[in-house]
């Protein structure tokens, strides 16, 4: 039976890791939005701020992932840490002079940090046997559960305590990526190998990309993510927009963070049991179903219940597609197939931030009929999902590595 004791003690410092620096994410999901309504010359900009930093998380992800191939895990986490400090003071400077393109500027530096946080599931399983894998993955994502009670709770505590609103939240999150960025210390993953003459290369990006368990893990993944995404950025404009206040807004987004992670206890475990494909298969029906609660109502238990179910739906799709990925990597491949996912994953959460803001402001004339725009747009996604996971399934044979 394969020893997993290192690997079990570099998931605790993940874990620790995601629920410390990762509570700036629900911060800055819960605020940006609001904060860039407050600065934007254009109402229609207001997500500008979050497509900005997923922008930033997307331009950076090869990079990281290469740099993490040659200097190792422990030096792209401090790099993170580094652009999540940098990009909040940046942005706190923005908020102070009510500056939009300086406050922009800031989160597209903070997307250093999103960048490096999704690759904390990635270093889970470096040291893990196969069958550890799935549960490392799992474990990770739960530590995600502390970060989706403190970020947004430290909004509350935070938000309105300095003349200018929201720079309290800033301050806050350069904090945090000094404080976080110690538990790195006590990570224990070997710096890999430099190839040596004759040793195997792997393949090359494209022909990675037309490996068929590859392209679907890669397409659930960028629609569980984006979708997610798309809808969750909306959603404290929806919230204030419908007469609610911004503690509504921070509870919603509480509510739908846990809900993104807790089910991460038992994720690996469903994996295990029942196979990668029909826990992908059971995120994308999660996902729809919660569009259709988002689009009954605009009573505060709509936005709860819609941003649960998105929340669960994601974990499932998400988690699903990032263990079907690495099941078909070879260890010479981990750098350049982790950066090409990362890129083509918050790409597409690119286009569904800047898309939100958009749809929700400008789409329908009213916040009401924004946001049932918003939930909308998700169905062909979720329809090229699911075919598509349907295609692999009815082909056994192409799952190989």
């Amino acid at each position: 039976m394969p020893n997993d004791s290192s690997a079990r003690r570099n998931v605790l410092v993940l874990v620790a890791a995601q629920a410390v620096l990762g509570a700036q994410l629900p911060m800055i999901f819960t605020i940006a939005g609001l904060a860039g309504s407050s600065l934007a010359p254009n109402k229609c900009w207001a997500t500008l701020p979050i497509t900005m930093m997923v922008i930033g998380s997307m331009l950076t992800a090869t990079p990281l992932s290469m740099l993490m191939q040659r200097f190792g895990r422990r030096a792209g986490f401090f790099f993170g840490a580094s652009g999540g400090a940098a990009g909040a003071a940046i942005g706190a400077y923005g908020l102070s002079t009510s500056s939009f393109a300086i406050f922009c500027l800031g989160a597209l530096i903070s997307g250093i940090y999103m960048s490096a946080n999704g690759f904390y599931r990635f270093a889970a399983v470096d040291t893990a046997s196969e069958a550890f894998r799935p549960k490392a993955i799992s474990w990770v994502m739960a530590g995600g559960l502390l970060s989706a009670v403190v970020g947004p709770q430290l909004v509350k505590v935070t938000a309105d305590e300095m003349a200018v609103p929201f720079l309290g939240s800033y301050l806050a999150v350069i904090v945090l990526n000094l404080v976080g960025s110690l538990l790195f210390l006590a990570l224990d993953i070997p710096r890999p190998k430099p190839p040596v003459e004759g040793s195997p290369l792997g393949r090359s990006r494209a022909e990675l990309i037309r490996n068929p368990t590859i392209l679907v893990a890669m397409i659930c993944a960028t629609v569980s993510y984006a979708l997610m995404n798309l809808v969750m950025t909306s959603s404290p404009l929806a919230v204030v927009g419908c007469g609610f206040d911004k503690g509504n807004a921070a509870d919603i987004v509480t509510a739908h963070v846990l809900a993104m992670y807790a089910p991460s206890f038992f994720t690996g475990h469903l994996i295990a049991r029942f196979g990668v494909e029909k826990v992908i298969a059971t995120g994308l029906a999660i996902l729809a179903s919660a569009g259709a609660v988002a689009m009954a109502g605009f009573e505060l238990e709509n936005f709860f219940g819609a941003l649960i179910l998105l929340g669960l739906g994601w974990n499932f799709g998400f988690i699903g597609a990032t263990t079907m990925l690495t099941s078909a990597q070879r260890p010479e491949e981990r750098g350049r197939l982790q950066g090409l996912n990362d890129l083509v994953v918050f790409g597409g959460v690119t286009m569904a931030s800047f898309s939100s803001g958009g749809l929700m402001n400008c789409a329908g004339g009213s916040v009401h009929a924004g946001w049932q725009m918003v939930n909308l747009a998700m169905l062909p996604f979720l329809i090229l999902a699911g075919g598509a996971l349907i295609w692999l399934w009815l082909r056994p044979e192409a799952r190989r590595v």
